[in-house]
């Protein structure tokens, strides 16, 4: 299984971006997907998570209202739509996928298949 993230870049505190996360090499429609991100000195950190149907997400509080997970299965894409950017969330971003229950993944905080990351930096 590969996971690829896309979508990083500049963009100025305010300002927007989409994350795209591609995986191949296996249907993930009935996995739990997620971002995390891991700035430069610092551990790396939960972001959102979504729920195989896209029914449930969850976000680390830093981010709710402003960050968007979600999933287009026939795509076998995972996406982060980024609104209202700002310094603080410059990272290196990257996409999971577990095979496991939500409500035990979740919690849990360990995925099986994870991404290359791709950069996100918020200039001030």
């Amino acid at each position: 299984v590969q996971l690829q993230a896309s979508g990083g870049g500049l963009v100025q505190a305010g300002g927007s971006l989409r994350l795209s996360c591609a995986a191949s090499g296996r249907d993930l429609s009935s996995y739990v997907m997620a971002w995390f991100r891991q700035a430069p000195g610092e551990e790396r950190e939960f972001v959102a998570a979504i729920s195989w149907s896209g029914g449930s997400t969850y976000y680390t509080s830093s981010v709710k209202g402003r960050f968007t997970i979600s999933r287009d299965n026939a795509k076998n894409t995972v996406y982060l739509q980024m609104n209202s950017l700002k310094p603080e969330d410059t990272a290196v971003y990257y996409c999971a996928a577990d095979g496991g229950n939500w409500y035990e993944v979740l919690p849990r905080g360990e995925y099986e298949y994870w991404g290359q990351g791709t950069q996100v930096t918020v200039s001030s």
